[in-house]
């Protein structure tokens, strides 16, 4: 008789990372002191869950860092993602994990030790994680993928760039919230455009018609197989990257609110702070949506 795989019972935790409104934010799975499982086994319960992004909290291996952060879509481990930094963190708050040090955590993940900052307590809490540097690999309209998938569309003052920082993102910013929001974009062009270039996909960002946020997003991570994504962290770095960059004395320069999922039926809100030399804290607030127990083979 086939034996039975030994079941490991762990503190999981289901987060809605960035809502601007109770259930408007990322949904995002969290398992805490998973080091005993093997990676098939934290990519198998990713697949499981069906998430955008599953992570799992464990021990760090460096000093300085709080916690270790492994974490994986429904196919595949990705070095690092912003809601996936920030849920975790509120995970890693709610559950005692780690302690704060002088108002932060650090967590180590594939893309370095990255700093969350910590402001304020309570559902008012608010955690914010610093971008991986950015660099701009290519601007304008060169890449034909690009240039026929934005076909038709009235672009904004920014010219298209392809940037680099944790994740690679083609990014594009429209001249009307309105027209964006409108906006439906060829899907598999853009995991063309996604695989040909080793990307994860396109983020296109207005500036903001209504008062509440000062910039509207919406993101298709097609090169992760996600038609779009209710709220996106790493892709709004990146998005203030370039704006720093192209306009550092604009309005937008030092940070501003962000809008996006609505055109999803999510509704999240993401507060970007740029620091003077160009580095980004992207953050919002995170509640808890399910708090228990998760019964799984660790390898």
């Amino acid at each position: 008789m086939r034996q039975q795989p030994i079941m490991d019972r762990l503190r999981y935790l289901q987060v809605d990372v960035f809502p601007a409104r109770p259930g408007g934010g990322n949904p995002l799975g969290v398992v805490i002191g998973a080091q005993a499982w093997t990676a098939s086994a934290m990519q198998a319960f990713a697949a499981w869950t069906g998430l955008v992004e599953t992570t799992f909290v464990l021990p760090p291996d460096a000093p300085t860092a709080s916690y270790r952060l492994r974490i994986f879509t429904p196919r595949s481990e990705i070095p690092f993602a912003g809601h996936p930094t920030v849920g975790s963190a509120h995970a890693v708050l709610e559950t005692d994990f780690a302690s704060p040090q002088s108002g932060r955590l650090v967590q180590q993940c594939g893309a370095g030790l990255l700093p969350v900052r910590i402001e304020g307590e309570g559902t008012a809490r608010i955690l914010s994680v610093r971008s991986p540097p950015a660099r701009v690999l290519r601007a304008g309209l060169g890449e034909p993928r690009l240039r026929g998938i934005l076909d038709g569309c009235t672009l904004g003052v920014l010219p298209p760039a392809f940037v680099e920082g944790g994740r690679r993102w083609w990014i594009a910013e429209f001249a009307s919230e309105t027209a964006m929001r409108a906006w439906r974009p060829h899907h598999e062009a853009i995991g063309e455009l996604a695989r040909a270039t080793d990307a994860l996909g396109l983020c296109v960002f207005a500036r903001s018609e209504v008062p509440g946020h000062e910039l509207a997003v919406r993101a298709f991570p097609a090169g992760a197989g996600i038609v779009e994504d209710p709220a996106s962290g790493a892709a709004n770095g990146l998005i203030a990257a370039w704006i720093h960059h192209c306009e550092p004395g604009g309005p937008l320069a030092r940070g501003y609110r962000v809008s996006q999922g609505r055109e999803m039926g999510h509704d999240a809100l993401i507060v970007v702070r740029i620091e003077s030399d160009g580095t980004a804290w992207v953050g919002g607030r995170s509640a808890t949506i399910v708090n228990g127990h998760v019964d799984w083979a660790a390898g």
